[in-house]
């Protein structure tokens, strides 16, 4: 364009030559915007978000190729002649016509990396990946956007067939019939195929199974480009709890530590919360799943924060308990001191060939041997154990909080797996089960949890910069905010 508005002024007198560039410049910047229409499809492309996504890439950080080869994979560890269903998630509403944010179910995006309620995705070796997209109408469009339909299927997802969803009553009967086992996601069980006459025969016939097994395998094991994802979504969250640590000081409201910590999630490239984060002052940090955030955290209470964020479909999980105050109490102290020592005796176990169960038994062995020592459980009464701590050290994660569920925890490790290792003790105010406590540890939660990766030569603690050493911890709680140069310092030392 700028080479033909030179060429305009050299031929043209000034009177004539304003008109005319102006007409120019319109019909060259029209031309370009034709060419260079991006199709919406519903989802970020790498046309649409340059920012976000690299030629070749469906989702931001796995390509195509990934895609592809998951599929791939999938079929090969199927039995013969199956017939994998796995539908999408479903879009849950508020009310009638007002929905919740929408969060696409693992094993759908695991295989096809659409991010889009109401599709279902087949996979057979006769015919490939076939996808079922839903019919939008020019209605749909105008309340909810462009959604992908056919054309994305094929062109953007790498389908090998793609159909409208009202076509799929017509279609997949016939690849049912001609399969000899049908495998499906249990948990997004469709209404779109359950009715089918021919899916119902094929569970008569003890022929439908559910596929997660097979899922669970292949996503135990984290890809590069998965771990590259993970890597961020634990910087994300360790850099937004330490803000929201600091925050804690002065601000006393578990709600505005909520959303401090959602806030600084979001802010550093999060798409949403990986869970509802828990926030317990006091004795609302020993109910293990504590929602309610409603609390205020008082002088001299410890403060537990179980949060995570999702980074593009993956997630991570981290759990901090410190005292807001500056320093911990002596009953505090004891109590926060046996689970720092189990939580890194344990993360030194974490190596290819152990399982979770074996670090989970190492644990306990821990926790009852301090639990005792502290005249919390009495000699002889392990069996108590679980009334102060019925949760397990930890759990595989991934695109799901709890990811690979249907495998055992006896399941050696290997490189590339990442799991969670989240020693606790849960002492409430007053007696609920038959835990006896000294009053001193009476209302005390505390929960030190970090995400590990399983490498070749052993491990590494993806939430190594968050602090929770206890010299670290009142170092953070006691920093000088009007200094920002020995604030700086001290920040960098409770972070090595």
């Amino acid at each position: 364009m700028a080479t033909a508005v030179r060429l305009l002024r050299r031929t043209l007198r000034p009177s004539e030559a304003a008109p005319l560039l102006l007409s120019a410049s319109q019909n060259l910047v029209q031309r370009v915007a034709y060419t260079t229409r991006v199709v919406d499809v519903g989802q970020p492309t790498p046309q649409s978000h340059p920012e976000l996504l690299a030629e070749g890439e469906i989702t931001p950080g796995i390509t195509s190729d990934e895609y592809i080869s998951r599929r791939k994979r999938l079929l090969e560890v199927l039995p013969e002649k199956s017939l994998a269903i796995i539908a999408s998630a479903a879009q849950q509403m508020m009310t009638d016509v007002v929905p919740y944010p929408f969060r696409q179910n693992g094993e759908y995006m695991y295989i096809t990396g659409c991010t889009q309620p109401g599709g279902v995705a087949v996979l057979s070796e006769e015919t490939g990946l076939c996808m079922f997209m839903p019919d939008t109408s020019k209605e749909d469009v105008v309340w909810q956007g462009q959604t992908a339909g056919v054309e994305a299927a094929v062109n953007f997802f790498k389908a090998d067939k793609a159909f409208p969803l009202s076509q799929m009553q017509k279609i997949l009967p016939e690849m049912i019939d001609r399969s000899k086992v049908v495998y499906h996601n249990v948990k997004t069980l469709s209404s779109s195929y359950k009715n089918l006459d021919a899916f119902h025969r094929a569970s008569l016939n003890n022929k439908v199974k559910d596929i997660a097994y097979y899922t669970d395998e292949l996503r135990w094991i984290k890809s590069k480009s998965e771990i590259g994802l993970m890597r961020e979504s634990a910087s994300i969250v360790s850099q937004s709890l330490l803000q929201t640590m600091l925050l804690s000081r002065t601000h006393k409201e578990e709600s505005q530590l909520a959303a401090k910590i959602e806030y600084e999630c979001k802010t550093r490239g999060a798409q949403r919360m990986a869970f509802h984060p828990v926030v317990g002052g006091g004795a609302n940090g020993s109910v293990i799943h504590y929602s309610r955030n409603d609390g205020r955290v008082r002088t001299g209470e410890l403060l537990l924060m179980d949060v995570g964020c999702e980074y593009h479909g993956y997630l991570s999980d981290l759990t901090r308990t410190w005292p807001p105050c500056g320093s911990f109490s002596p009953a505090q102290e004891e109590l926060y001191s046996l689970i720092l020592e189990t939580n890194k005796e344990c993360i030194k176990l974490c190596k290819p060939g152990t399982s979770i169960n074996e670090i989970h038994n190492h644990s306990v062995k821990m926790l009852i041997k301090g639990f005792q020592e502290l005249g919390i459980l009495e000699k002889g009464k392990s069996a108590a154990y679980n009334y102060l701590n019925p949760t397990a050290i930890g759990h595989s994660l991934g695109m799901d909080v709890h990811d690979s569920v249907k495998l055992s925890k006896d399941k050696p490790l290997e490189p590339g797996t990442i799991i969670t290792i989240e020693p606790g003790i849960y002492i409430p105010a007053v007696p609920i089960l038959k835990e006896n406590a000294p009053d001193k540890y009476r209302g005390i939660g505390i929960r030190i949890e970090d995400e590990v990766l399983i490498t070749e030569s052993g491990h590494e603690v993806l939430m190594a910069s968050v602090p929770k050493e206890i010299s670290h911890m009142t170092t953070l709680m006691n920093m000088d905010c009007n200094s920002r140069i020995d604030g700086a310092h001290q920040l960098r030392a409770a972070c090595s």
